[in-house]
């Protein structure tokens, strides 16, 4: 690769890196060309884009990046799993794959929202539900306590409604 063409790599990989909610370096030894088309297929379906690197590239694509050092996991085989929109998303289908596969590929480490997470913390960010479910969630638990509300104040507005009904019945009793 000339000069040109790893410096022209390097600044993709920066854009692609920068505009990124999170992206996992991954080990992919063991996996057959195959499993890796699979892999690749999978994660186009998510959004999620696959990138094998060059170590040494991609320690000077994330050089000019606000992001943890990573540098250190840079060894042996390394692949990028790149989640643009959803890394939960990301996190999901790298870890069900390597689930079907014996652990393949690996996560070394992960950098969600600009944070450093491990590889047992990517697991855990697999098994929550997706984002749509939490938002779900997260607009029934702000509806409650607003429809709790609302039923007492209704409660309160027809008791003061059969409280005026009983005054009025009461008054053209008292008046007949």
């Amino acid at each position: 690769m000339k000069r040109s063409e790893k410096d022209e790599f390097i600044g993709e990989l920066q854009q692609k890196l920068e505009g990124a909610s999170a992206f996992y370096l991954t080990d992919f030894t063991g996996l057959s060309v195959k499993q890796m088309t699979q892999f690749r297929a999978r994660l186009r379906k998510q959004g999620v884009e696959y990138v094998v690197v060059k170590n040494t590239l991609a320690q000077r694509a994330l050089q000019g990046l606000d992001v943890p050092d990573v540098a250190a996991f840079f060894t042996g085989p390394t692949g990028l799993v790149i989640g643009r929109h959803d890394a939960v998303a990301a996190a999901k289908a790298v870890t069900d794959f390597a689930r079907e596969f014996g652990d393949r590929p690996a996560v070394k480490v992960g950098v969600v929202e600009r944070r450093e997470v491990n590889a047992d913390q990517v697991k855990k960010l697999a098994e929550l539900p997706p984002r749509e479910v939490l938002l779900a969630q997260i607009a029934g638990g702000l509806q409650a306590p607003m429809s709790r509300l609302v039923g007492g104040m209704s409660q309160i507005l027809a008791g003061f409604a059969r409280a005026v009904d009983a005054l009025r019945q009461q008054k053209e009793g008292a008046g007949a």
